[in-house]
């Protein structure tokens, strides 16, 4: 028996089909603790996973029953003694291009603030290696997201008092001086922003308000020409004096968007249009719970159905629902490493979730 025959042996048997139906979980490489994980146009997954604070890639081109050799995220030059780099999110680009952010612990080691920020890295279609890590904008910030689309659109958020954007109209090679999209959104400082592409082009932003203490849920959604519209999400009222320092997601399907976030140590979540209304019946309460500062996810399949799932303790839960809203089959739980979280939609419209 060869080796790769061996190592797709030893992957199947540590996936499995659990609790919620249409799921299939499988065991991150190397030991690694998932990250984030998405699905190529030509069916490949792509994989970030961390391993002893090293930020990993892998690529599968068999639905998770083999990967490719890791890739390392950060290249030599950026390294310093006790600085570490850690995933925020990714996005799939232009000709399959892969975008990542990443933040790193440059203000605990009380570095310079301009070495503090949003860093930046892409693996170029057939690239070999990551590019080199770039610094956006050099100040202290958090919450960092990005989303990209085919046409070589690449956006960037983050939280710095403000809610932040840089956009890129050229695959990531320059960007737009970050903007604050509005003076008037008062975003909870510690936690995080969610964005994602719509199939009609417009740039959908999750955030969570503080205003009043009132840790509302907001959606918002721009134009290309920069037009903006916001509506609130949430409907579960969480009134606290401090942020909750939380994490959320949205995704696009195929007429609009689905996300999922916190409240009250709850999951929720909504399907959305691509105008930004919530559809029926609005948002809906999962089973699962929440730690601090860990993954949320929600990906929806071609025929509607929608996964949510959740990390929470170190324990990754999910649940299915159809396309109006009801549950799928029994809740699934199984123990994970580290607190993020990464799932696909296979090719077949099943789901994937790493562990």
């Amino acid at each position: 028996m060869t080796r790769l025959t061996v190592v797709s042996f030893l992957l199947v048997l540590a996936s499995s089909a659990c609790g919620a139906e249409g799921v299939r979980t499988v065991a991150t490489p190397n030991g690694g603790a998932p990250q984030h994980a998405l699905m190529g146009a030509d069916g490949a997954i792509h994989l970030l996973y961390d391993k002893d604070n090293e930020p990993c890639y892998v690529k599968s081109s068999d639905g998770g029953a083999t990967f490719s050799a890791p890739l390392h995220l950060v290249d030599e030059a950026s390294k310093k003694p006790g600085l570490e780099f850690d995933v925020w999110d990714m996005a799939l680009g232009k000709d399959g291009a892969i975008h990542v952010v990443l933040g790193n612990n440059a203000w605990k080691l009380k570095l310079p603030k301009d070495q503090w920020g949003l860093f930046f890295t892409t693996l170029e279609p057939k690239g070999a290696a990551f590019t080199p890590l770039r610094n956006i904008n050099h100040e202290p910030c958090e919450g960092f997201s990005i989303a990209a689309d085919a046409k070589g659109n690449v956006a960037l958020c983050w939280l710095k008092k403000g809610l932040y954007c840089a956009l890129s109209r050229d695959g990531g090679r320059t960007f737009s001086p970050g903007a604050e999209l509005n003076p008037s959104y008062n975003p909870c400082p510690c936690c995080t922003t969610a964005t994602a592409y719509g199939s009609d082009g417009k740039l959908a932003v999750l955030y969570r308000e503080q205003t009043a203490d009132e840790r509302d849920i907001y959606m918002v959604l721009m134009s290309s020409d920069g037009r903006q519209t916001r509506q609130q999400v949430s409907t579960t009222p969480w009134t606290v004096a401090a942020c909750p320092m939380t994490y959320f997601n949205v995704n696009p399907s195929k007429d609009g968007y689905s996300a999922a976030w916190p409240t009250k140590g709850d999951i929720f979540f909504a399907r959305f249009a691509a105008d930004g209304k919530v559809l029926p019946p609005g948002e809906i309460k999962t089973s699962g719970r929440s730690s601090m500062r860990s993954g949320v996810l929600t990906v929806t399949s071609p025929n509607g159905n929608t996964l949510v799932a959740w990390n929470s303790n170190f324990k990754l839960g999910w649940q299915v629902y159809d396309a109006k809203g009801a549950s799928l089959g029994a809740p699934g739980s199984l123990e994970t490493r580290g607190k993020g979280i990464a799932g696909v939609v296979a090719k077949d419209g099943s789901f994937l979730l790493f562990q």
